[in-house]
This record gives structure tokens, C-alpha cells and sequence, in this order.
């Protein structure tokens, strides 16, 4: 019994002084360093992690830039139409039908459709190329309605009935690099090689044929005296003519918007 006694009063005696505010201080001395590291050990990671957001934050700022080149907008100088033209390296799925229909339809209606009739009436009528038009308002009316029902034609020749036959794609493939003289030849040359649907270059039967029907269907509404192999073949080579400078200038439109107008119209 004295040695169970002894032994109680020994372990009060510990219990008591475990809970005494001696022991209680050394303990937390003891204790507050391992808090201090174990609290301070994540920060080495949370700082690695924000420095990798930074730099995750600035790689798509540096990529925005690089593909700025050759990037093409939906308007020209936010007017003129420019929805056919493929940016540098975009890949898109093949033109549907509707797609074409689409196009067409775009580039005939838009409000912007009137400045070429206007501009190729204004010249028409200065030449004096139809003289069954007379001069005047009421010629001038002639030449424009003419003209517009040409570019009319033509597009949907283009854009539509022969690429649908024909399994073309009617839209401009930007190259975006390379000197000017390439640039050039490369654009100019959209007028006799295409993309078929599958992706491949071939004879632009489109543009080439395409715009000699609808020069041929001009014979249709223009008045007999200028129903001559002569008129029609002008005709052709003009509607050719024209979207080839297009081209041209599709190709060299994102250098145009990004070197002079500094991308402002990159949303358009």
C-alpha cells in the first residue's frame, strides 16, 4: 500500500507539474519554432507558382503579336468586304454549298457592293463605251444598273455555280510571306490556280470560266450594237482583271492594317 501510495503522489505530483505554467511556456518555446517552419516551408512553392503565372500570363500577349502577320479582317478599311480571304496558316473545313450560296450573296447585296459598278459606270460613261446610254444622270443610271448586274453576274458565276460544280474553292489562301516580288506572283496568280475542296491546287475554272459566262450573259440586257465577240471578250478580261488586283490587295492587306493603320481595324 505505501509503495501504491508513493507512486499516486509521484504521478499527481507529474500531472501537476505538466500543467504547471513553467512547463506549459517551455513546451509552447519547444513547439513554436516547428510551427514557424512548418508555416514557412509552402512559401517557396506559392512563390515558384507565381512566377509561373506570370509567365503564362505573358506567353499568349507574345503569341497575339507573332499572329498578327498575315492576319486577315472581315472588311477592308471597315467597308469593303473581305470575308473570303483565309488568314496566313488557317485551317478551315471545305466550302458546303450554302457556303458559296453565302459568298455570293455577300459580296453582290453588301452596302459596300455599289462602289466598283459606280466607279466602272463613271469610267463607261467618260469613255463613252455604250453610246446607246447617252451622257447624263439618266445615262450615268444606264452605266451603273449595267455594271451592277455585271458584278452581280459574276459573283455568283465565281463564287457559286462553278465551284459548286466544279469542287473549287473560291476563297484566298493569304501566303503572308516571303518578299514582295513572291507575294505578288503568288496573288496574281490566284487567278488561274485555285484550292480544290480536298485542299490541292488546280486550274481556277471558276474564275477563268466562270467570269467568261457571265461576260457572255451580259449580251443578254446590253443593247445590240454592243453584242460582239469584241465587247464580250473586254467584258471577261476586265471581271478577270479585277478580281485578280483584288487578290493582290488581300494579300498585302494585313501588312497594310498592321504597318499603317496599326491594327485598328483588327476587330472589324
Amino acid at each position: 500500500m505505501a509503495g501504491v501510495t508513493a507512486g499516486t503522489r509521484l504521478s499527481a505530483q507529474q500531472a501537476e507539474t505538466a500543467n504547471s505554467p513553467s512547463a506549459v511556456l517551455v513546451a509552447s518555446t519547444i513547439a513554436a519554432p516547428a510551427l514557424d517552419s512548418a508555416q514557412q516551408a509552402p512559401a517557396p512553392a506559392q512563390q515558384s507558382s507565381s512566377s509561373n503565372g506570370s509567365a503564362s500570363k505573358n506567353q499568349p500577349a507574345q503569341t497575339t503579336q507573332g499572329d498578327s502577320a498575315g492576319q486577315q479582317t472581315k472588311r477592308i478599311l471597315g467597308i469593303v468586304p473581305n470575308f473570303r480571304a483565309v488568314s496566313t496558316d488557317e485551317k478551315l473545313p471545305p466550302e458546303t454549298v450554302k457556303d458559296k450560296f453565302i459568298s455570293a450573296t455577300e459580296d453582290s447585296f453588301d452596302y459596300s457592293s455599289i462602289f466598283f459598278p459606280a466607279v466602272i459606270a463613271a469610267y463607261n460613261m467618260d469613255q463613252r463605251s455604250t453610246p446607246q446610254f447617252h451622257q447624263g444622270a439618266a445615262g450615268y443610271a444606264r452605266y451603273f444598273w449595267h455594271s451592277a448586274v455585271d458584278q452581280t453576274s459574276e459573283n455568283y458565276m465565281v463564287e457559286f455555280i462553278f465551284p459548286t460544280i466544279t469542287h473549287e474553292d473560291s476563297r484566298y489562301y493569304t501566303l503572308g510571306r516571303g518578299g514582295f516580288v513572291k507575294r505578288t506572283g503568288y496573288a496574281l496568280s490566284r487567278a488561274v490556280i485555285t484550292h480544290s475542296n480536298s485542299g490541292t491546287e488546280v486550274f481556277n475554272v471558276s474564275e477563268v470560266f466562270g467570269s467568261g459566262a457571265a461576260a457572255g450573259i451580259s449580251n443578254l440586257y446590253y443593247p445590240s450594237a454592243s453584242r460582239s465577240v469584241g465587247a464580250t471578250g473586254s467584258q471577261w478580261a476586265l471581271d478577270v482583271g479585277i478580281d485578280a488586283g483584288t487578290f493582290w490587295f488581300r494579300e498585302f492587306w494585313p501588312d497594310i492594317n498592321r504597318h499603317v493603320f496599326r491594327n485598328k481595324y483588327g476587330q472589324q
